[in-house]
């Protein structure tokens, strides 16, 4: 895999990278896999909350109307 960055993208990261004492491919997986650990957890919750919603949707329509 072959990964474009617009120029100052890429002269960002290669100064945090120096800054870091750590390659520019360092940087970039570990900011790969935190976005894929966060995506997996932001769906884990989308899908508990249609889930309880579906499952408590009259106590939550009670609670709207007491608002």
């Amino acid at each position: 895999m072959n990964l474009r960055l617009p120029e100052d993208v890429q002269d960002s990261l290669k100064e945090r990278a120096e800054l870091e004492g750590r390659s520019m491919h360092a940087v970039v997986l570990q900011a790969v896999e935190r976005y894929l650990v966060e995506e997996a957890d932001r769906e884990t919750v989308r899908k508990l909350g249609a889930k309880y919603a579906t499952r408590h949707a009259d106590l939550l329509r009670r609670l709207g109307e007491g608002a």
